[in-house]
This record gives structure tokens, sequence and C-alpha cells, in this order.
């Protein structure tokens, strides 16, 4: 099967190629033909040709920032996050052949960026519908972080003490 992919971060120092590297790869791996373009701090390297991307069965794009989609019409577009790419590049390439196999079409949201639309479109209806009214308070305070035990203060305190 034949992909092309787009990785890009914010920074575009080491997590995009680090993407890149890893969709390489496992696809080689797998026994995919991948492309991957890699967008940062240096610009656009290995820019995918018209070529291609007619070619490739599916569009695998893992990014943190906005990825142009226009060149991309008509195909099969995965997108995930540049943490996908990095972290989980073999269930990224495994379904991209997936619905490639399956002849869908379109855009299809994966891995860390799954549910953000919808987590989107709920906090968006849930606002409307609370709009004018006092919002409930929970029973518990909102907890944020990690385990007080193991953070930088409680970790100082041990280290002084």
């Amino acid at each position: 099967m034949k992909f092309v992919a787009v990785t890009s971060c914010p920074t575009g120092i080491a997590h995009s190629q680090m993407a890149a590297e890893n969709l390489l790869q496992i696809a080689e791996r797998l026994g995919h033909d991948i492309d991957v373009e890699v967008q940062g701090a240096m610009g656009t390297q290995d820019e995918l040709d018209a070529d291609a991307i007619a070619e490739a069965d599916a569009v695998i794009i893992t990014s943190d920032t906005s990825v142009s989609r226009d060149r991309f019409e008509g195909k099969l577009v995965l997108k995930g996050t540049v943490k996908d790419g990095v972290n989980n590049a073999e269930a990224v390439i495994e379904k991209a052949a997936e619905l490639a196999d399956a002849g869908k079409t379109g855009s299809v949201t994966f891995g860390s960026g799954e549910g953000a639309a919808d987590a989107d479109a709920e906090a968006a209806a849930s606002s409307e519908a609370e709009s004018g009214a006092e919002r409930a308070q929970p029973d518990e305070p909102v907890r944020r972080g990690g385990d007080p035990e193991k953070g930088l203060f409680a970790r100082l305190k041990k280290l002084f003490s």
C-alpha cells in the first residue's frame, strides 16, 4: 500500500523529525511505501509532489499545527497529533491501511486527537445550555496535576530535611 504523510509541530526542531522517522521505519517494516514531508522551524523538508499524492492510497497527517489539506482533495486523510506519530506509528499506519482497504475517503481523526471535535461540539452545546444560568459547583474541588507526594515542592522538602 502507498501512503504519504505530513508531520509538523509548533517548534519543528525534533518531534516532527522523530514522527517522520518512525512512520518511515514502521511502514517499511509492514511492507508499505510511504513518503513523508516534514514541516518545521527549518521550513519544509522532502515536500510531497503531486504524483506521490495522486498515487497514495491514504494521507497521514501527524501535526500539532495547521496543515493545508487542499492538495489532498478526494483522498482519505487521517489526522492525529505528532505524539501519535512518535509514540504509536504502527497503529497509525495500520489504521490507514484498514480504512484504505475499506475504500473510505474523507477525513478521519485518530489517536490522541480522537474525539477532539466531539469535545468541542459538546462544550459549545453545554455553554449554550448554561448561558445566563449559574454554573453548578461540583461537590469536590477539581484537582489538577499529579500526586502531590511526587511534586517538586515535596521532593525539595525531603531533600533539604
